[in-house]
């Protein structure tokens, strides 16, 4: 009996053993070359490996079982394996079968099929660059998709430009939808994206309708798939520097003997200053002393004068310096669980990410979470169901001056003097009595104390739910999701005083001692149901059909609050301040749309295309008489080389498409309630009997009727690809016409007693053109493949505008004929060169170039355009514009991006360039790092433009003779925009250098790992522009006018700084 058992087992075990073998193979592309990282796997198991550097894998499986290759960038295959030994298998790439899906507007369309104007990227793009948020990665990545920074700052946004100018009235941006919804994209985990479409003409966006008027960018995150689960794991450490340093003069002499060269030119060399900046007391006699002070480094920067009764300061210091670290480290951390079955499946996320700030003092701080989970589950053959959970928040703390939020680098342009020093020798802060300003306590002292500060916190939560029925398999898709998400954006700001002394024993403050906290909770829903209806007829005719209705609701509740005196400073609470003075203001707004959609598409055997999509949107925002709006569109498409005279004749042609396309959409983008006559209710600034009295507002006037503005597209393109796939290209034409844009009416009579309503009163017209090129291909090197490739996008747009109120065509506002972006200027003929030039020109005393408008050899000369003897602008129109003329255009032209890549022996790279091919500039008076002393004498003062200014000895000098306040408005000889010092703001930047090591197979495998990845990369790591060529204080991206928050209050320039960053990480796949 025992024997028999035994022999039983015996059976068993070698029947089992019998069930699982080794199975070897190689994978190969259509050219033999074997791919590396190839993902094999038995089918409905956790068993499987991955291709090693050779194509070659390994691993236990059962013989008779279904074993899948998949490749990112080749068609999936699935194999029943029968047992032989090895098993090779060639994988197509997508391109070559034209199978490459595309998200578009509620769903996807094979990319043979495409009639409209649509561009993808996956997650290649982003893959080993961290940065703070998604929208700085997507810079120059898609075609026509504009995203300008402002600034470096971790919490900067930008709006999602697609095609040029939108509106000038209501305005408007992209539409952005993750998975579908809509959101925020700075609120995403850029690891969790799988691809981002953009949705260009109004064929493809019309489905979306009134929401969609100037494109949609569609953000599909990662799903799970069938499987052995799969954990990636990344970490990694970046190092961040300003990229550009502006080098200032920091010798307190120099200032100081520059400050009064400025000032003495500007008052004719009459009158030298007695303070700068009425708030530091200076003389000639201190001048000289300051001048001992330099020649003698042995003497103290701060000496008391008992004459006087005050300290004096004879100090070096480089407040740039004083202000920023050399280096900011950020940390990065990401993981995400993924896998299941066929019939369940889930994919859960999260990321930690970490940014140190610029500051020496008090540096701000970032701190950024999100969580994402994701499941599908399949109750049975025909009904799914699916949840997207995801929870963002962040928390960014940022230090503020003791008088309020504005940005630091304002106040140092105009208290920053190399003179002053930090502290006294007591320890104390430094300052110079004034009834204005303040030194060091008005600018870095609140820093130091780290008692001013901002905390401003966001929490994001977003949860949709949808069920999927397939009640005809492969033919009807019934579809039904709703999303809920919340958002509170808190910011809690406070300001302490600040003790400075200006002798010993005199002791002051300077400041505010307040608490305030803005706060705004947003409520969002959506709900979408859609009917899908697909069907070939005839092995030839393609039917498809979608309709739906899609139903949203905002409601946002603005609260905050404010009170003076806080009792104990490092405890800002309201609980713990006895002000008597103290402000409570709410508000907010809601509004709702509602919208039935279609789209029908046709295709014969997949050679002629066609594509009607259409939408009536109902919208809360206008009156009822014009609440609804129905949006239409067309396109078509025509795949030649499927035409038999095309077919195969060609060599070297594989696809050629010719796609049209025509529709017009709605801007609902105005203010919730327009179209009511609303009124403000304030509080006065007068006190009475203790107390503010209220008080109302007349109510606004409203026009007699506000609709939708108007955005119709035509667009034509074609796609090509040649060379047996090797070569993509892609090309389209436009012309968007606006009408109907939300801006002010005919201008009224004084006597009207109110602001002029708005209404639909002008139009606009934006044409422009895109072009994408991508080369692959792969040589074997060293016997190993060298796969390679360049891909890259260039475009460029122009906007006019149409119609609008301005029958005498004032330059100083928008005109019929008007091109977007133009600079109107003075003609420069050069440098005055000697006072008998001066004599024989044109009067220009309309300009102001000193206190008594004295020229001189070395001044501004400007062109006399009309020949009337006198340089004025006339009266300001188009007919009659004086001496000026449109010199320049500061829209930006030819933009482009373009990557590098290549991969071999386990080794990557990638090099990915952004730029502006073209774009002028014209500094505004405020541009104090660009004018320096000419702005106020008082000011930065640049090394570089010292080194270029005109004097008896450098006649040639770029900028003009030194003279303060030339530059401080547009009515001054340097000011007023002109040729001479128009800017080349045009750039190449490296925004992105990777190299990454993928570690070989039977290494991790060793470690239990399905792949290991090391990497180094750079981002923003190199800059060329024009703008250099006069000027090394500016990043050509932060050149733009200030957004008016505490990163970017004031003059141009004076913001966060863009940032370099250098980056060591690894990925683990388990």
């Amino acid at each position: 009996m025992k024997f028999k058992f035994l022999l039983l087992f015996l059976c068993v075990v070698f029947a089992l053993k019998a069930q699982d073998r080794t199975l070897t193979g190689v994978v190969t592309d259509a050219n033999n070359v074997p791919l590396i990282g190839v993902n094999v796997m038995q089918k409905g198991t956790n068993k499987g490996t991955i291709t090693d550097i050779d194509g070659r894998y390994t691993f236990e499986a059962t013989p008779k079982s279904t074993i899948v290759y998949t490749y990112i960038g080749f068609s999936k295959q699935e194999i029943v394996w029968d047992g032989r030994i090895p098993l090779d298998v060639k994988l197509h790439e997508d391109a070559e079968m034209l199978d490459e899906v595309i998200v578009v507007g509620y769903g996807t369309q094979r990319k043979l099929n495409l009639t409209g104007a649509v561009s993808q990227v996956d997650n290649k793009v982003l893959e080993n660059r961290p940065a703070p948020n998604l929208t700085r990665l997507l810079q120059g990545t898609l075609p026509n998709l504009n995203i300008k920074m402002a600034d470096g700052s971790p919490t900067r946004t930008a709006e999602y430009n697609i095609r040029g100018t939108t509106s000038i009235g209501a305005g408007g941006s992209a539409l952005v939808l993750i998975d579908g919804v809509e959101g925020d994209p700075n609120l995403l985990n850029p690891n969790d994206v799988e691809s981002v479409s953009i949705l260009k003409d109004a064929s493809s966006a019309a489905i979306y309708g009134s929401r969609a008027a100037f494109g949609v960018v569609l953000i599909t995150t990662k799903s799970a798939q069938a499987g052995k689960p799969r954990i990636d794991f990344n970490i990694c450490q970046s190092f961040n520097k300003r990229t550009v340093e502006p080098k200032l003069v920091s010798n307190g002499y120099e200032f100081a003997k520059n400050f009064d060269d400025a000032f003495y030119a500007w008052y004719d060399y009459i009158t030298h200053p007695i303070s700068v900046n009425s708030v530091f007391p200076f003389s000639l006699e201190y001048l000289d002393r300051l001048k001992q002070h330099n020649e003698d480094p042995s003497l103290p920067d701060v000496v008391f004068n008992e004459q006087l009764n005050r300290y004096e300061y004879f100090g070096n210091t480089d407040w740039f310096d004083e202000l920023y670290k050399d280096v900011m480290p950020a940390t990065d951390v990401a993981m995400s669980v993924s896998g299941g079955s066929e019939n369940a499946n889930f994919y859960l996320s999260g990321r930690y990410y970490h940014q140190s700030g610029i500051f020496n003092y008090s540096p701000d701080i970032y701190d950024r979470f999100n969580i994402r989970a994701k499941g599908e589950v399949k109750a049975n053959e025909w009904v799914t169901f699916q949840d997207n959970f995801d929870i963002s928040t962040y928390n960014y703390d940022y230090p503020l001056l003791a008088n309020g939020d504005a940005g630091i680098w304002r106040y140092l342009a105009v208290q920053g003097f190399p003179m002053s020093v930090m502290t006294n020798p007591d320890g104390t802060y430094t300052d110079r009595k004034s009834t204005r300003l303040n030194n060091t306590s008005y600018t870095m002292a609140s820093f130091v104390e780290g008692n001013s500060k901002s905390e401003q916190t966001n929490f994001y939560v977003r949860n949709t739910a949808a069920i999927i029925a397939e009640p005809i398999k492969n033919v009807m898709t019934l579809k039904a999701d709703f999303t809920f998400s919340k958002q509170w954006d808190k910011d809690k700001r406070w300001n302490n005083y600040i003790n400075y002394s200006n002798g010993p024993d005199h002791l002051s403050r300077y400041g505010n001692s307040n608490l305030r906290q803005f706060n705004d909770e947003t409520t969002y829903w959506v709900s979408n149901i859609t009917a899908d209806y697909k069907k070939t007829l005839k092995d030839s005719h393609n039917v498809s059909a979608l309709v739906g209705l899609n139903i949203e609701k905002n409601l946002l509740e603005r609260l905050n609050t404010e009170r003076d005196v806080l009792l104990v400073e490092s405890k800002p609470d309201y609980n713990l301040m006895d002000g008597l003075n103290y402000r409570i203001t709410g508000g907010g707004n809601d509004w709702a749309y509602v919208g039935l959609f279609y789209r029908l598409n046709y295709n014969y055997q997949n050679k002629y295309l066609v594509e009607f999509n259409g939408r009536n949107d109902g919208s809360s925002k206008f009156p009822s008489t014009q609440q609804w709006g129905f949006f239409p569109s067309i396109s078509a498409g025509w795949v030649m080389t499927e035409e038999p005279f095309l077919k195969d004749v060609i060599d070297g042609l594989d696809h050629f498409k010719l796609r049209a396309s025509y529709g017009s959409l709605g801007n609902g983008n105005v203010a919730p309630y327009r179209f009511l006559e609303t009124m403000s209710v304030s509080k006065t600034g007068v006190i009475l009997n203790g107390v503010q009295p209220g008080y109302t507002s007349m109510p606004t006037v409203v026009p007699d009727g506000l609709t939708w503005e108007k955005a119709t597209t035509f667009d034509v393109g074609a796609d090509i690809t040649l060379f047996r796939n090797k070569l993509s290209l892609s090309y389209d034409w436009y012309n968007r016409e606006t009408t109907d844009m939300f801006t002010a009416g005919p201008p009224l009579p004084n006597v009207f007693g109110a602001t002029v309503p708005y209404g639909n009163y002008a139009d606009l017209s934006t044409k422009g053109w895109e072009l994408s090129l991508t080369w692959k291909d792969q040589f074997v090197l060293a016997e190993k493949p060298f796969r390679y490739s360049i891909s890259g996008s260039l475009w460029d747009s122009k906007s006019f505008i149409t119609k609008f109120n301005n029958q005498t065509k004032s330059i100083a506002s928008h005109y019929v004929g008007k091109e977007m972006g133009e600079i109107w200027g003075f003609e420069t003929l050069g440098l005055f060169t000697s006072e008998e030039e001066v004599a024989n020109h044109a009067d220009q005393s309309y300009l102001r170039n000193s206190n008594s408008n004295k020229w001189l050899p070395g001044d501004l000369k400007f062109a006399d355009l009309n020949n009337d003897g006198v340089i004025n602008q006339g009266n300001n129109t188009v007919d009659n514009p004086g001496d000026r003329r449109i010199i320049g255009n500061n829209s930006p032209r030819y933009q482009f991006g373009f990557t590098l890549s290549a991969n071999w022996n386990g080794f990557g790279l990638s090099v990915f360039f952004q730029g502006i091919g073209k774009r002028d500039w014209y500094f505004a008076p405020e541009a104090d790092l660009f004018y320096g002393p000419y702005n106020r004498p008082y000011g930065f003062q640049p090394m570089k433009l010292y080194e270029d200014m005109w004097s008896e000895e450098n006649p040639d000098g770029y900028f003009p003779r030194y003279r303060a306040y030339t530059a401080l408005g547009t009515n001054r000889s340097l000011g007023a925009p002109q040729t001479r010092y128009l800017q080349d703001a045009s750039y190449i930047r490296l925004k992105n250098l990777s190299i990454d090591y993928t570690i070989p197979s039977e290494i991790v495998e060793k470690m239990n790992l399905a792949n290991a990845q090391i990497f180094v990369s750079g981002q923003n790591i190199f800059t060329l522009s024009g703008i250099f060529k006069h000027t090394d204080s500016f990043d050509p991206e932060v050149i733009e006018n200030p957004v008016g928050d505490m990163t970017n209050s004031h003059g141009q320039g004076d913001a966060y700084p863009m940032l370099k960053t250098w980056t060591v990480g690894l990925n683990f796949t388990f």
